[in-house]
């Protein structure tokens, strides 16, 4: 038996082929190189311009510097507020949702970007067969053939299509911008659900205060119908009088179940916007609830704005998927080279089996070109380019629609600070005629009717505040919201704003502080005003 000498098997399948079989292989290498010369379709251009006007259209005060709004709850003092915060942006059921939505969107990346790499695949069988010696082969006629044989077999395939003209690549670029729109996407749905979580708790807490304004209009009207009962039972006042004392205490006290029942659905929601049961903060119900304190808000140029909205930046990363799906259908227009290689060592015997001689080894470099097919890739085309066209209009909508939001959300709640500083007056006023009369009152000047009177008024006014306060702190978080708040903005200047806006300092929107009286000497409504209740 002459002696075998066995070689690794890069060696015997490369560097030892001949010469006839390594120039097509140098030739598959040589047009790998081309892959990095042509990428068809149109390279992502920023978004056309929109017009964002020349800054705010409310004649507020401004502020040298942007406020950070992405924990903008943090400044309202409000240490309950604080830890339903925490425990929503952890435990909130859409915001996990949406990471979930980011991790898909982040492996249908990362599976666009394996489609550029090779495709590898190793195997070994063992193939026991016996052919027929009546067979279109003469086994039977060919010496030392034998007509049962066992076939060792182990090797590898590989296959490669290379990204001449930019395809795998502009697909990579689509799939990039798509995650990066889901992961604004996410940031919305975290903005939202900040607000939503703020905007229930303010209704709770104005629930409770509304109650007891109520409760003590109640205590007042009752006292009022029992004393004018006594004064019809003395010849002093008519039916009629005690028949409309008593409308006016059942109509107040008609009022509180609703009070309470506003009160309980708020603190249920705040069970669900914390993944939990509604039930889980039912005891805020008989807690004490500290109203928050609201200040101040710079709300900065409409350029920061835009940076901040979500919905905007979602609609920008589209467009780019948009321009980038274009340049995968381009390329369907073009050669496409796909390159095949296998290898590995076959053999009769195991002894023969990894021995040089053994070896086989194949590449196949395949040139397709689709010549004709009726249009359908011009078709695709032109729906790709008409879907980029459909993203810039949406971009520019996203734009328009933020700064509506913001400016309707600037209009409301500096309607809500007017009227929360002319129901401050009006407490005032029902106050100090509260004051005179029950001064009348002990110096024997006036009834007590007249005294409860002067109190009934006073309660319902400080009810109509404390509904004015609420509402200004829902404003407040529409006005958060429609800024972008809630989230961790990019630091970078996103291509998402392309209008310089008007240089200068943004308006600064001032806000109303705790539940007490405002102090008299404060006469301009952009003071901090304090309420108590």
């Amino acid at each position: 038996m002459k002696s075998k000498t066995r070689t690794p098997f890069l060696r015997s399948t490369i560097t030892g082929l001949p010469p006839g079989r390594v120039r097509p292989l140098a030739l598959a290498l040589s047009c790998v190189l081309l892959t990095a010369c042509a990428t068809v379709g149109p390279g992502y251009r920023e978004p056309p311009p929109v017009d964002v006007g020349s800054g705010w259209t409310l004649p507020l005060a401004s502020e040298s510097q942007s406020a950070d709004l992405s924990q903008w709850w943090s400044v309202l003092d409000d240490p309950v507020l604080d830890r339903l915060m925490a425990t929503a942006l952890a435990q909130n059921l859409d915001l996990r949702q949406a990471a979930a939505r980011i991790d898909e969107a982040r492996a249908l990346r990362d599976r666009v970007a394996g489609d550029r790499l090779p495709t590898v695949g190793a195997g070994a069988s063992v193939n026991r067969r016996r052919q027929s010696e009546n067979g279109p082969l003469p086994v039977g006629a060919i010496p030392g053939l034998d007509a049962t044989q066992t076939i060792y077999d182990a090797g590898f395939d590989a296959a490669w299509e290379a990204d001449l003209f930019g395809a795998k690549r502009r697909a990579l670029e689509g799939a990039s911008a798509r995650l990066q729109a889901t992961e604004a996407e996410a940031q919305g749905v975290r903005m939202r659900i900040v607000a939503e979580v703020a905007r229930t708790w303010f209704t709770a807490v104005g629930a409770r205060y509304e109650l007891h304004a109520q409760q003590a209009t109640l205590d007042t009207l009752q006292q009022t119908f029992e004393l004018v009962r006594l004064r019809h039972a003395l010849g002093d006042a008519s039916a009629a009088d005690v028949e409309a004392a008593y409308a006016q205490w059942t109509a107040v006290n008609a009022l509180i179940p609703d009070i309470q029942a506003r009160q309980r659905a708020a603190v249920l929601s705040l069970g669900v916007l914390l993944g939990a049961p509604p039930e889980r903060e039912l005891a805020l119900l008989d807690g004490p609830l500290t109203p928050s304190t609201l200040r101040a808000l710079p709300v900065g140029e409409r350029a920061d704005m835009l940076r901040r909205r979500p919905d905007v930046l979602v609609a920008e990363r589209r467009l780019a998927a948009s321009s980038a799906d274009i340049g995968v259908a381009t390329a369907e227009l073009f050669p496409k080279l796909s390159i095949g290689v296998g290898g590995g060592f076959q053999a009769l015997s195991t002894g023969d089996w990894f021995d040089a001689s053994s070896s086989r080894f194949s590449i196949l470099p395949l040139i397709s070109w689709r010549l004709f097919d009726g249009g359908r890739v011009r078709a695709e085309i032109q729906a790709r380019e008409a879907a980029e066209r459909q993203a810039a209009l949406a971009y520019e909508q996203a734009v328009l629609t933020a700064l509506s939001d913001a400016e309707r959300a600037l209009g409301d709640y500096h309607g809500g600070l007017d009227t929360l500083r002319r129901r401050g007056m009006a407490l005032d006023a029902a106050r100090t005629s509260y004051g005179h009369a029950k001064a009348r009152y002990a110096a024997g000047d006036t009834a007590l009717v007249e005294l409860l009177a002067a109190q009934r008024s006073l309660h319902e006014t400080d009810t109509a505040a404390v509904r004015a306060h609420t509402s200004a702190a829902m404003q407040l978080v529409a006005l958060y919201k429609a800024l972008g708040g809630g989230w961790e903005a990019p630091a970078a200047p996103a291509r998402s704003t392309n209008s310089a806006p008007t240089p200068g300092r943004g308006p600064t929107v001032p806000a109303p502080s705790h539940f007490q009286a405002p102090d008299s000497t404060q006469g301009d409504h952009h003071a901090s005003q304090r309420w108590k209740y």
